[in-house]
């Protein structure tokens, strides 16, 4: 890799005042996890962001991103069409095939997740401590990227105090995954759960707000909801706007479900103790990324009673910012 992507001029650009900053193309997938960390990472070095949604054509939507033969082809062109941007940054295996066909000298490719294929395609591959690679265009993070920093926080919450003024305190935040192939948040499991948090709120006298996500099934938040919602529980119906940032924000704990790298990452991103609920299944990656937080002391394995201890934010994301800026030359 070449020790300065942009050219002298481009770079005193850069530097002039009052001129517009670097726009990053965005580039993934439809999934709230790879979009959050693209962006997070985006905006934590300072670019303007240019967001597009990469939807494979028939029949490549059927296969595996690593058996396209040209992802320019496999893509809708909404993806492609101009601006080009300044750079494009992309998550996951989808993005890393299209940002290895689009790169140019003039055009530095950025992938976030290990890519499955050639590091060299790649002006900056950003991985992740448990993706075991290195490289001299690699930064390694210990965890996911995402948009969670004080400044988002702090007005987070702000605007969503009055909401949770009238619950108990201490207040713990849950934040509730799904299955995905690895780990299962079936009925069964969510009345596993929902019975560990409604015995935290009876022994505890805790407050607690509850936010699924898009993975989370209707029986499974339904199970929560029965456990929960008589027991004076605030859980968000999935209409309006999701309170996510005001739950961390606001939150003296937090129950986060062990499916998720990006959840558990932007938990740990706040001053709040986190404790993990482990789900049926098995992934390794994922595994090892969970017990590296419980390792290291940011998080613990919730056991149906409110655990308190010291922590301090864990945040990868603006030195992943920093050393992004500085491999590019910029």
């Amino acid at each position: 890799m070449a020790a300065s992507i942009l050219t002298s001029a481009d770079r005193a650009t850069l530097t002039a005042p009052n001129l517009p900053t670097l726009t990053a193309r965005i580039l993934c997938t439809d999934l709230a996890g790879l979009r959050s960390q693209a962006l997070g990472l985006a905006e934590a070095a300072g670019f303007a962001t240019d967001c597009r949604t990469i939807v494979p054509k028939t029949p490549w939507n059927y296969l595996s991103p690593m058996l396209w033969p040209d992802a320019r082809c496999a893509v809708a062109p909404a993806a492609l069409a101009p601006p080009d941007g300044n750079l494009l940054i992309g998550a996951g295996g989808a993005a890393a095939r299209l940002i290895a066909a689009l790169r140019r000298p003039d055009l530095p490719g950025v992938i976030i997740q290990h890519p499955r294929m050639d590091l060299d395609r790649f002006d900056v591959v950003l991985a992740a401590k448990h993706d075991d690679i290195t490289g001299p265009n690699v930064i390694v993070t210990r965890t996911a990227l995402h948009r969670v920093n004080e400044a988002v926080l702090a007005e987070a919450r702000a605007r969503w105090a009055p909401v949770f003024a009238a619950l108990p305190r201490p207040l713990v935040a849950v934040l509730i995954g799904g299955s995905n192939g690895r780990y299962r948040l079936d009925t069964a499991a969510a009345r596993a759960l929902g019975g560990g948090l409604a015995a935290m709120m009876d022994a505890d006298r805790v407050g607690l707000m509850l936010t699924p996500s898009r993975r989370t099934d209707a029986a499974a938040r339904a199970a929560l909801h029965e456990a929960l919602a008589p027991r004076g529980a605030y859980l968000w119906d999935m209409t309006g706007e999701n309170p996510y940032f005001g739950m961390l924000a606001l939150a003296d704990a937090i129950v986060v479900t062990a499916d998720s790298v990006s959840m558990v990452s932007e938990a740990v991103a706040t001053a709040a103790p986190v404790m993990l609920a482990r789900l049926p299944g098995k992934s390794t990656r994922i595994g090892a990324f969970m017990n590296d937080m419980i390792a290291c002391g940011r998080a613990r394995d919730f056991a149906g009673r409110l655990a308190i201890w010291p922590t301090a934010p864990l945040n990868d994301t603006p030195m992943a910012a920093q050393s992004l800026r500085r491999l590019l030359g910029i």
